[in-house]
């Protein structure tokens, strides 16, 4: 029996069931803030509309009241939390998180350019020619990836006036 009170007192400990519950009791008291949001505000203006209150919205069928302004106002409070919830917290975390993804994402190496290639062929052969680049049977060492290509800069030439 130690064992399982071990176990359950590490599960309460973490964090995450924690956070839960602080979420839980958040979360009840948004719901209240919401539903007097409803009762008070949108049922009295929506029901200015069918000039009746949707507390006084039943009818009657063999002596049983059936109340369906309560459910018009239970579906009013659902998409008002729904909105709510969507705007204030599922919205921006999808926001977050894209731009997370977006950042730990490297974009997919560019293929080399033709002129990147001709350069690269151009510095083994000086390599060869130069005698730094031969080794054993005469092969260029693999020098690795081509890096891309990127911005030349522009030179100076001295004849040139601008």
């Amino acid at each position: 029996m130690p064992k399982v009170l071990s176990e359950f007192k590490d599960f309460i400990s973490r964090g995450n069931v924690i956070d839960l519950a602080a979420a839980v009791v958040i979360g009840t008291a948004f719901v209240r803030i919401v539903n007097a949001i409803v009762a008070g505000l949108l049922t009295p203006l929506i029901g200015m509309i069918f000039s009746k209150d949707f507390g006084d919205m039943t009818f009657t069928v063999n002596d049983s009241v059936f109340r369906y302004g309560d459910v018009i106002n239970a579906i009013l409070q659902f998409l008002a939390v729904a909105v709510a919830l969507f705007f204030l917290v599922v919205k921006p975390i999808n926001v977050l998180n894209e731009r997370r993804r977006r950042g730990v994402e490297a974009p997919p190496p560019s293929p080399p350019t033709d002129e990147a290639v001709l350069l690269a062929e151009i510095r083994d052969l000086l390599r060869v020619q130069s005698g730094a680049g031969v080794v054993g049977g005469g092969q260029v060492p693999s020098s690795g990836p081509i890096p891309p290509a990127g911005p030349v800069p522009p030179r100076e030439d001295p004849g040139r006036s601008f």
